[in-house]
């Protein structure tokens, strides 16, 4: 996993980090159930080698929705694993399912 990953424990931590970040938000929605635990596991190493890549252009929030769930609703997750880029609080791409990691960049490209 990225080395600047952030992981929230509740709403309030998400809330802050998007309030202290200076670039946009890859926001990475995980889940804990047991369909959701081996894609976002699988998703972890891709969206840790994108985070470490986009560094310094991109803060990267790998956020549980069961522990953040004011964050999943805002932002319309209905499944895991689930990726909104943000600028400024705002949803600028969404996509859910395991991707490979040129999709996750091509979300990510032209959008930072």
């Amino acid at each position: 996993m990225a080395k600047r990953m952030h992981q929230p424990r509740e709403d309030a931590e998400f809330d802050f980090v998007l309030r202290m970040s200076e670039v946009p938000v890859l926001a990475y929605f995980i889940g804990t159930w047991p369909k959701a635990i081996e894609p976002c596991r699988a998703m972890d190493l891709v969206v840790g080698a994108v985070a470490d890549e986009y560094a310094g252009r991109l803060t990267a929030v790998r956020t549980d929705i069961t522990r953040c769930p004011a964050a999943t609703a805002r932002y319309g997750v209905t499944g895991a694993p689930s990726y909104v880029l943000l600028k400024e609080g705002t949803a600028v791409a969404q996509a859910t399912g395991p991707l490979s990691g040129s999709a996750l960049r091509e979300l990510l490209d032209g959008r930072l």
